[in-house]
């Protein structure tokens, strides 16, 4: 049985804002934790399509040892 929730098929090198809707989607199932590495999101990923996320995430200046919480950056939360 796969552990990976991401998409499967889609091309996410075209873009950084369906990678963090995905991420905050892993967030609110309490899949990973906002203080894990970028990289641990390499264990939701299937193989071929992390590739293209890590090349997308170096574009961006990214580094995988970074934290996940350092992707998503600053959230608004509407019951504060």
């Amino acid at each position: 049985m796969s552990t990976y929730t991401f998409l499967s098929g889609y091309n996410y090198g075209n873009t950084i804002e369906l990678i963090r809707d995905e991420i905050r989607a892993l967030l609110e199932r309490g899949t990973i934790s906002r203080n894990q590495r970028i990289y641990s999101l390499a264990n939701y990923i299937p193989p071929r399509e992390w590739l293209s996320i890590e090349k997308q995430l170096e574009e961006k200046d990214y580094l995988l040892r970074d934290r996940i919480g350092d992707l998503l950056g600053v959230e608004n939360w509407d019951n504060d």
